[in-house]
């Protein structure tokens, strides 16, 4: 029993209050955008599953805290599901003063914005955190100045030497060492181009790191990208950085690129065959590795909240009937076309999207106890 409390406090508590701000954020991207358009607006529900607990407001929208937490959804007046696909009786049945506000006879472009807020949402508070976290406790660097390059390594072979100050890699500026280091680990066999100043002479270099499989912080493996350099660091190496408040704006939003972009070649990979299967995560995952994360302090946990909102409304842009991104591929279609596809199409693809997503979730979930938790197939 007493292990069964520390579980749930340690890991399921953390995670749980990841998921609730994100879904929160997501969903009220899209309600706030949906009420600025007249949209009438039947449920606002964090979770799925029976209402724990709820209040109707003056606007006659339904606020619900459902009892499975992992999710959560915004349902429109003339919807038929979550998914928010179309109930077409309804919505010829509707009564004349309500049907101006129904979502589906909005304007495309309107209901383009209503679902874009979500995504756009999860970005904005990624942002928001990021920007907060960078301006009230700076960053730790160290110089970027190649100190030692092992023989017979990528670097070694691409001509770098010790001495060498990086200045970027792949246009992202380096502004320390450990800058330096994510950049490359974030590409194992990808190629990269590494700018540098060698004897106050810029010079561009351009290699592909060897994938390397290590231990993570927490005792995961992780698959990372090495090219054979080090440095020593003493105390005097290491230094408190704080941009002002124009600069962190720059800084924040390079971050949030990096992160797009490495997530996207990370996705890439498994369309080419070179992904790693274990080093997709589920809400297992995401759990366990939220409890961990915990364990080193709030504003860690604030940072990990961040980067899976990110995550989350990147992951909502895919084009995928019954996500996000699926109803934005059915408006703009509709905006090219200047009319809607058929029912029957539209319904063929949220059948599509269901199966996608749930054997997504159904592969990870899996994936998450064979090679997190059981050792299986290692």
């Amino acid at each position: 029993m007493i292990d069964y409390i520390y579980w749930l406090l340690s890991f399921v508590v953390p995670f749980l209050a990841i998921l609730t701000v994100i879904v929160f954020v997501h969903e009220m991207g899209h309600y706030l955008v949906a009420r600025w358009n007249g949209i009438a607006i039947e449920t606002f529900s964090v979770g799925f599953g029976k209402e724990l607990i709820g209040r109707t407001d003056k606007h006659g929208t339904r606020w619900r805290l459902s009892a499975i937490p992992l999710g959560g959804y915004v349902r429109f007046v003339g919807d038929m599901n979550v998914a928010s696909a179309p109930d077409t009786d309804a919505i010829a049945q509707a009564d004349p003063t309500l049907a101006p506000r129904l979502f589906a006879n909005k304007g495309v472009w309107q209901r383009i914005a209503v679902v874009a807020a979500g995504p756009i949402a999860n970005v904005i508070l990624t942002f928001v955190v990021l920007y907060a976290l960078l301006l009230g406790y700076g960053r730790y660097t160290i110089p970027p100045v190649i100190g030692d390059v092992v023989a017979g390594s990528v670097a070694e072979s691409a001509g770098i030497e010790p001495g060498d100050i990086v200045l970027a890699v792949d246009g992202y500026k380096v502004r320390g060492f450990e800058d330096f280091q994510r950049l490359v680990a974030t590409s194992p066999d990808r190629q990269v181009t590494i700018e540098i100043s060698r004897n106050q002479q810029p010079q561009t270099i351009t290699l592909v790191p060897e994938a390397t499989k290590v231990e993570g912080p927490f005792g995961s493996e992780q698959r990372i990208g090495r090219i054979g350099v080090a440095r020593d660091v003493s105390d005097g190496d290491v230094s408190l950085y704080r941009p002002d408040p124009v600069e962190a704006i720059g800084m924040t939003t390079e971050e949030i690129r990096f992160i797009v972009q490495r997530t996207a070649a990370f996705m890439g990979d498994f369309f080419v065959g070179k992904g790693d299967v274990q080093q997709l995560g589920g809400p297992v995952k995401v759990a366990r590795v939220s409890g961990e994360v915990a364990t080193l302090g709030i504003v860690a946990l604030i940072n990990l909240m961040a980067l899976l909102s990110l995550n989350i409304g990147l992951f909502n842009l895919l084009p995928v009937p019954m996500l996000d991104g699926g109803h934005l591929l059915y408006y703009l279609i509709e905006a090219v076309r200047g009319r809607p596809l058929s029912m029957k199409v539209q319904e063929i693809g949220f059948r599509i999207g269901f199966t996608l997503v749930l054997s997504l979730m159904v592969f990870t979930l899996i994936n998450d106890t064979l090679f997190e938790y059981l050792g299986i197939l290692r």
